[in-house]
């Protein structure tokens, strides 16, 4: 078993270990400081309004007053369907100060998973932040929301259930429940993710210090903030940190060149298709990278290929920082340190306070080098799923050790390396085919936009079906795609077949949803 634990590292002229000592108790904590020492520095700007930290204070204040009126109680669940926009921080933050669970909830589900998680969550007290989005708006009028207009605040809508039952409040923050992100994983059931105040304070805390946040950073907020890396890692960081927030509730490579240009946009995170855009529409309006603001730039939610990488960092001069995480680990794992220039898309090493350790088959040790099952431990390992204590207990055992059910393995810098997951590696004539590697394959051709491979079973063996998204307008041929793996790609590992698509099924955050493509696969071969 190769075992790896995070070290004492040095973070923004202090040590990780001064930082632990001193995470807060609420998350609402951190931000308060700077409503009280910094009223006038700018915090929070969206398409309708621009708050100043004092601001955000008055927000928060106007937030609560809602929620006490609302009749919504410690303990109680609150439901907030949003995209990005200022209200939803003040929202969070009120519940925080009031030791009520928020859900926060993507609007652009469809109104069935949105009734599905509704009926998983049982909020005492619903919010539709509509000003902004047109699918949040849908979900309210479907429910009959009450509309209202609050100051500062805008235009929302919200619904109660006063039937909802409170849960137990916990005074230690690594008890209480802050935060429940939904995620689906690979079987498409909802699941409540539990983050405690100490989960996400840890976090915003030790990511941000590894990117070196500070007071004068501007943040482009474009990761949705329901999605544990846009509200833990992006939108909490940069508050803990004092610094300024742009929120977007949609990627518009327009408006992005926009406000990376005129509000001077220091720090930029994303997904890797949004660099690929970006990076295009500069070189066609002729903006050279030394035009704009940006010192960090990094990427997760989804994996880099080679391809992104070396086109951006070759285009903006600068690295681009990698990341691996999960929901269920608030969610960082592993990063690659500020301004370290690696040659491959590892995900960096893992991150000061937090311990891994690879498993190989029937829990033998992996030997350094191999590919083992990676398994988690540390202050950013989720507290368990919401009302699912047997799947709770199948990844999360009684020492704290939650197994992401993801591939990796360690080279010799020391640096992790994810090669796909456990129930996605495909066994085919016994040699074992890691879909993440096909996948980085087959995003190198330059009409491929991105792609999925899955495993079908067959008689005695497992096939090798490869989905891909072209780009819009080309005509790239699946025989053309067959000549790339030929030359790229080992036989055993070349997919059987291939299925052009027009967009990959996805998430409201953009996950490809693996289980969607592999029961059309199944149905094919019926």
């Amino acid at each position: 078993m190769v075992k790896m634990i995070g070290g004492d590292e040095i973070l923004m002229g202090q040590k990780a270990q001064e930082l632990f000592e001193n995470l807060p108790n609420r998350v609402s904590d951190k931000v308060q400081h700077w409503i009280k020492n910094a009223p006038n520095k700018q915090a929070l700007v969206d398409k309708t309004r621009s708050w100043t930290y004092g601001d955000l204070g008055k927000a928060v204040q106007i937030a609560k007053e809602h929620l006490i009126n609302s009749q919504v109680r410690e303990g109680d669940r609150l439901m907030l369907v949003i995209e990005n926009c200022c209200s939803v921080v003040a929202f969070i933050l009120a519940a925080s100060e009031m030791n009520i669970w928020v859900a926060i909830i993507n609007a652009r589900m469809a109104s069935n998973e949105l009734a599905q998680i509704t009926n998983d969550c049982m909020p005492r007290h619903t919010i539709y932040f509509h000003q902004l989005s047109n699918d949040a708006k849908r979900h309210a009028e479907n429910i009959n929301a009450q509309f209202a207009s609050l100051e500062m605040l805008g235009d929302i809508a919200f619904k109660s259930n006063l039937s909802a039952t409170a849960a137990r409040v916990e005074e230690k923050a690594e008890e209480q429940v802050c935060a429940m992100i939904y995620t689906s994983g690979t079987t498409g059931t909802p699941k409540g993710v539990l983050l405690t105040h100490r989960n996400i304070g840890f976090i915003a805390s030790i990511s941000g210090a590894m990117r070196g946040l500070n007071y004068d950073d501007r943040v482009y907020v474009v990761l949705p903030i329901s999605h544990v890396f846009g509200f833990a890692s992006t939108c909490m960081g940069s508050l803990f940190a004092g610094a300024t927030l742009y929120m977007e509730p949609r990627f518009d490579v327009e408006t992005c060149l926009t406000l990376l240009k005129q509000e001077r946009i220091t720090v930029f995170q994303a997904v890797p298709p949004m660099y690929s855009v970006l990076t295009e529409a500069l070189k066609a309006k002729g903006i050279e990278a030394s035009d704009l603001n940006l010192r960090y730039m990094s990427v997760g939610g989804a994996p880099l290929d080679p391809e992104t990488k070396k086109l951006t960092e070759s285009f903006f001069q600068m690295p681009l920082h990698n990341g691996y995480g999960l929901t269920e680990t608030s969610p960082t794992v592993s990063q690659v340190r500020l301004n370290q220039d690696l040659k491959n898309c590892s995900v960096g090493q893992v991150i000061p306070g937090v311990e891994i350790k690879l498993m190989g088959q029937n829990a033998q040790e992996s030997a350094k080098g191999e590919i083992g099952e990676l398994w988690v431990r540390g202050p950013n390992v989720m507290k368990g799923y919401y009302q699912k204590p047997v799947e709770t207990d199948a990844v999360k055992n009684k020492e704290g050790w939650f197994n992401t059910q993801d591939l990796a393995q360690i080279d010799e810098d020391g640096n992790l390396n994810i090669v796909g997951r456990t129930k996605e590696m495909i066994v085919r004539s016994g040699f074992n085919v890691y879909p993440a590697e096909v996948e980085a394959t087959l995003n190198e051709h330059d009409l491929v936009t991105q792609s999925a491979v899955v495993g079908v079973s067959i008689k005695g063996d497992e096939d090798v079906h490869a989905y891909i998204q072209v780009q819009e307008g080309s005509n790239l041929s699946i025989e053309e795609i067959k000549q790339h793996c030929k030359e790229n790609l080992t036989g055993y590992k070349r997919p059987s077949k291939i299925i052009l698509l027009n967009a990959l099924p996805s998430s409201a955050t953009g996950k490809i949803l693996k289980h969607k493509l592999k029961e059309m696969s199944q149905q094919d071969i019926q």
